[in-house]
């Protein structure tokens, strides 16, 4: 049986329309964690270090981990991330930061550069999937 479990972490943000932070699908002894993108914006809604990408992702980073420790993982079980830049020229450093989180996962990975994401000044979003 398919136990579908909603993951909010405590002191989220409330999301902006009919989304959760992460969805955790529990069937026959496996845990998939699909988190939702995230951004580098507050719990008051105020983007963090507007332009930034090193702080950005740090920030977004941080935010994934409250997801997986709220559904009992960690940066280890990250099979897939995906990666959202408004600007390719980032990409040095967002990678310094996400190798730090994932490089012990060895995640797969795809980078996208956009146009643009939901929140102006907001230059970084990335999703994971986990699995236990």
């Amino acid at each position: 049986m398919l136990k579908k479990t909603i993951v909010y972490p405590t002191g989220f943000a409330k999301p902006r329309g009919a989304y959760s932070p992460g969805i955790l699908l529990q069937h026959a002894g496996t845990r998939t964690l699909y988190a939702t993108g995230q951004l580098a914006v507050d719990p008051s809604g105020n983007v963090i270090a507007p332009g930034d990408a090193t702080e950005q992702s740090e920030y977004v980073f941080k935010l994934l981990g409250e997801i997986l420790q709220a559904a009992g993982m960690t940066f280890d079980h990250v099979v897939r991330a995906q990666t959202y830049l408004t600007n390719m020229d980032d990409f040095p450093k967002f990678s310094a930061v996400r190798n730090r989180y994932l490089g012990g996962s060895m995640a797969a990975s795809t980078l996208i550069e956009v146009k643009g994401l939901a929140r102006p000044g907001c230059c970084v979003e990335i999703e994971i999937t986990a699995a236990s």
